[in-house]
């Protein structure tokens, strides 16, 4: 089989059907740009949400759940042991929030090589007063450096450093919060704690995570200074946060940490279970509207080989007159089928390239995300990889059956027709 011939042969029958040839194309070209230029904007969007919400979340979060007692006295007892005892009324166990000999175990964790880092963390729910009106609030006490390298949290900061919280007696609050009290950085906020304790601290910043329910409660402070407004001594902590390497191997270590330090444990994958599914129903709908419009060019390069088989039955009995098989007509008409595939790809990763460019800069701007000016794109080889191979499946797929009809023209039947 002489494939040079036979490429040389498509040429000149798409050199001589050109119109149709970039009607094709031109539907290739479509499919493909529209399939890169939606999944780039759907895959942004989700790394966009995956930002406010799951980078947020530590991998995973050692604490101490309020919870009753695992063996209430009557199942310890041996007269009871063997019936079947009905309790009602059973009340959590007071073993408190604080996480025992919290130090020990950070600097335990941060030895993992699964790790990248730890941070410490106070949660606490409190009262900011304005006047005599009691806001209720929730504070958190964050090592700032650790906080920052794993959450990145000054991205969500719209006014001040987080880095001023290493102050003595600082605050950062939410800017739903501040706006309810019409406070500002450099003013002083009073606050109450749940055992009453009253302290004042100043404000050195203003964050905004784009989630009203967050940003109307939320503030951060550092972590002694959170143990002073409760009172607390200075190994007081209620959360460990565990930020790891490998992301995919948390509900794993959440079970390992669980037995291993009597603590409970939750994985980001738990806690975020619902906006995950999500981030995968959006993921779908975008590949699927892609393959859909590669599918319908599919059908038009069918469309139009079909007719151009139609229309040059002459040519083809002649080159069967001449010596050529039935599986070097195949061969020509699939040539022209990946022609029209690889051209029209080609330029459908370029014109997808382009629109994603486009979208990527046209303004896009909210008071809720105030860190969010522009649409989201992401950009991914794998999405062109993607493209022109499905461009090409789909051709080879839609001219193979007109090329197999081809290849079983008697030319006897044609020239004698004629």
């Amino acid at each position: 089989m002489n494939f040079k011939l036979i490429l040389n042969i498509a040429l000149h029958l798409l050199q001589a059907r050109l119109k149709q040839t970039i009607v094709a194309a031109i539907g290739v070209t479509f499919s493909i740009a529209m399939f890169i230029a939606l999944v780039s904007f759907m895959n942004g969007l989700n790394k966009l949400l995956d930002g406010l919400m799951l980078n947020r979340t530590p991998h995973v979060r050692l604490y101490n759940d309020i919870k009753p007692t695992e063996h209430q006295p009557i199942t310890l007892a041996e007269a009871y042991q063997k019936n079947t005892n009905f309790i009602r009324s059973i009340k959590p166990k007071d073993i408190g929030k604080s996480i025992y000999n919290g130090k020990a175990i950070i600097s335990y964790l941060k030895k993992d090589s699964r790790i990248i880092d730890v941070a410490p963390k106070i949660t606490s729910s409190v009262f900011f007063n304005s006047g005599t009106i009691e806001i209720s609030g929730v504070i958190n006490g964050i090592d700032v450096l650790s906080e920052e390298k794993i959450f990145r949290i000054s991205e969500y900061i719209i006014e001040g450093k987080v880095t001023s919280l290493l102050q003595n007696n600082s605050i950062i609050l939410g800017k739903g919060l501040a706006n309810k009290m019409l406070l500002t950085v450099g003013d002083i906020v009073k606050i109450t704690s749940p055992n009453g304790n009253l302290t004042s601290l100043k404000i050195v910043g203003i964050s905004q995570m784009g989630i009203s329910d967050v940003d109307d409660v939320m503030s951060y402070t550092s972590l002694g200074t959170a143990q002073k407004i409760l009172g607390e001594p200075t190994n007081y902590i209620t959360d460990i946060q565990i930020q790891l390497h490998d992301k995919t191997i948390a509900p794993e270590l959440s079970k390992e940490f669980r037995h291993k330090f009597n603590l409970d444990a939750i994985d980001y994958k738990t806690v975020n279970s619902q906006f995950e599914t999500g981030s995968k129903v959006r993921n779908v709908i975008s590949y699927a509207v892609g393959i859909v419009l590669l599918i319908v060019a599919g059908f038009g390069i069918y469309n139009i080989l079909n007719m151009m088989i139609y229309e040059k039955m002459d040519s083809i009995a002649i080159l069967k007159a001449t010596g050529f098989s039935g599986n070097d007509v195949k061969w020509i008409f699939i040539s022209l089928s990946l022609i029209i595939g690889f051209v029209g790809g080609m330029f459908g990763l370029l014109f997808g390239f382009v629109f994603s460019s486009i979208i990527d800069v046209i303004p896009f701007r909210t008071s809720s995300l105030p860190t969010i000016t522009t649409y989201p794109i992401y950009y991914d080889s794998v999405f062109y990889v993607i493209g022109i191979v499905f461009a090409l499946f789909t051709t080879t797929i839609a001219g193979y059956f007109p090329a197999s009809k081809a290849s079983k023209v008697d030319p006897v039947e044609i020239i004698r027709g004629k």
